[in-house]
This record gives C-alpha cells, structure tokens and sequence, in this order.
C-alpha cells in the first residue's frame, strides 16, 4: 500500500517539467555556448604533446573514490541478481541501450542488420558486471569495459564466458580511466583489446558513473583524450535537486530499499547544465539532454520531460577543423601580403 502510494508521488513529481522546463539542446542552436567560450583552451590543449596533456592530470589526480571502490567490492558478487540490489540498472537496459543505438547510427549511418554497431569500438567506464557491456557487444559493437574493482570485473568476465559471441567482442579490465587513458596508442607487447586507447574509440559510455567519481574534470578530459574526433560520450546520471534527494535517497535508500544504503552521495549529484558546462570546456559539443523515470512498482524506466531525477546525455568530440596554411597565418605568403595591400587600399 505505502509502496504504490509512493509511486503515485514519484510518477507525479517526476512528471512535472523542471524549472525552465526540461533542457533542449537543438541543432544549430543559437543561445551562448560554453564551446564558443572555451574554444581557444581546447586548441591549446590538442596543440600539447600527448604525453604532456596526460600526465598534468593522471599524475595527481584520479576519478576513484576510496569509500565508493570499498562500498562496490562489497557488491561485486551481485551484479547479475535482476531482483537484487542492481535490479533498477538491469530494467534501465531498456532505454539506455536504444539510446545509445540510434544516437550512433544517426553519426554512423553504415551498419549491418541484426549488428547494428558493428565496426565501432566502444569504452565502457565503470562497467561494473557488465550489465551495459553485454547488450552493446550482442548489438555487434566491440567493447571494452573498465572498472577499478577487480572482482566485479571477475564476475563480467564469467558471466559473458557462457556466450562464445561475447567471448570475441566484449573484453574487460580491471583499471580506472585515467590509467587507460595515459597509456600509449598501442604496441606490439599490448593485448588487441587494449589496444588503441588514445583517440581509439568511437563512443564512450558512463551510465549511472559520474555520481560516484572523485574528480569530474579529469573525466571529462580523459573522456575527450580516448575517443576519436566526432566521437560519442553517453552519460546517464542524476540530476542535483531536492527532488532527487527525496526519492533517489530517502525513499530509494532508506523507505523502500530499491539500492544498499549509502549508495549516493547527494552532494556529488551533477545538473545537467553544470555537466554541460564541464563537458563543453573540456570539448564536447551536447547534442541532446533526455530525462528518465523509475516506477518502483513496476520496476520499469520510461522517459520524461523532466530532467528532475535522472537524465541521459549525448555529446559528440567535434571533428578535427582544418588548420589554416601557416605560411599564411603567419604572413610569409607573398600572396596574402597582396591581400593585405589591397584590403588596406
């Protein structure tokens, strides 16, 4: 009974549109943009040796949180329960996976049918048992699947060993990202799956990840560092509001024990407008921002117009823009001096 009136009060709240409605990111958009603002950093930053922009980052600073890495090991055996602790993140499958699916056939419009992102390589951080990374691989994708807990990353690689097709596409390791992100662009002493890290992967997929990090800018940077250029970064996360700590903790932690105890930390939720902001300085470009709903009754996602609770984001690594011909940037061009004169006249 307080379980379906409850659900009454999430459905309600969670129906009702954010203050300023829910965000909207259309194409060609012309409000003020962080990208535009940030634009001369981020061609400063791809100027700098590769090894100069990691190693400012990963040499003292990292994402993972101790208390968050003690707090995973503790769960690291119950990750394929679907009416367990996890069970919300196995019913999420079904938006975050065709969320991601259509948004890369949208950029990578070549595919086969039945293996859909077949050709494109995918990282996915903090994988945890591979609750994400199954689905993408079975979807054709090659994937590679990170976390910093070891025994989560056991749990994975038994739980795929069963499928021979996984066995091929889906590959996991135990590292976090800016480790990942440090090494080179591959060697021959190094597995095929680890290969390629370095502005290597087609899209980079962090679902319910960055409430959990210690350190979100060397996220966003190394995020930038991994994939290719027009490359996807997929996140799906909860949204920093006092709705969100009423029904992602007190009643989801603590009333109807939906997730352990102890599982979020309020005060590392992120809105969507101040992960835009930190996504955009670090070089992304935010295509679209889509708010989700959880029914604890019936234990499905759907989506919403609010942005209140949860939300997914996709954000694209802008293509490389052609370098102007530096004889003329730099005026040693006998015909733009030309120009010049004339311009001048």
């Amino acid at each position: 009974m307080y379980c379906k009136k409850l659900a009454r009060v999430v459905l309600g709240l969670g129906g009702r549109r954010a203050v300023g409605g829910p965000v909207q990111i259309p194409a060609g958009r012309t409000a003020f943009s962080w990208t535009s603002v940030c634009q001369q950093r981020t061609r400063w930053l791809q100027q700098l040796p590769l090894g100069c922009q990691v190693s400012a980052r990963s040499a003292s600073q990292t994402t993972v949180d101790p208390e968050e890495l003690k707090r995973f090991q503790s769960l690291a055996s119950k990750w394929w329960d679907e009416r367990g602790e996890f069970a919300a993140l196995h019913a999420m499958n079904d938006l975050r996976v065709p969320f991601i699916r259509d948004n890369l056939l949208t950029t990578h419009r070549e595919h086969q049918p039945g293996r859909p992102l077949a050709g494109l390589r995918i990282l996915d951080i903090g994988c945890g048992g591979g609750l994400l990374s199954e689905p993408l691989g079975r979807l054709g994708a090659d994937v590679l699947a990170i976390d910093p807990v070891a025994d989560s990353i056991s749990t994975a690689r038994l739980h795929s060993s069963h499928d021979p097709d996984l066995r091929k596409r889906v590959h996991y390791r135990a590292c976090t990202l800016e480790e990942l992100s440090a090494e080179g662009e591959g060697g021959e002493e190094e597995e095929e799956e680890e290969r390629g890290a370095v502005g290597g992967f087609d899209a980079v997929v962090a679902s319910e990840v960055v409430e959990h990090l210690a350190d979100l800018e060397t996220f966003a940077f190394c995020c930038n560092h991994v994939l290719k250029p027009g490359g996807s970064l997929f996140i799906t996360t909860i949204n920093k509001t006092n709705l969100s700590y009423a029904l992602g903790i007190v009643a989801a932690e603590q009333l109807l024990r939906i997730v352990p105890r102890g599982t979020h930390d309020w005060e590392k939720f992120i809105s969507p407008v101040e992960l835009e902001r930190l996504l955009e300085s670090n070089g992304f470009s935010v295509q679209s921002v889509r708010g989700m709903l959880y029914n604890p009754v019936s234990g499905n996602w759907s989506w919403t117009n609010s942005t209140a609770i949860n939300y997914a984001l996709h954000a694209i690594k802008p293509r490389e823009e052609p370098q102007p011909d530096r004889t003329e940037a730099d005026g040693t061009d006998p015909e733009f001096h030309a120009r010049a004169a004339a311009a001048h006249n």
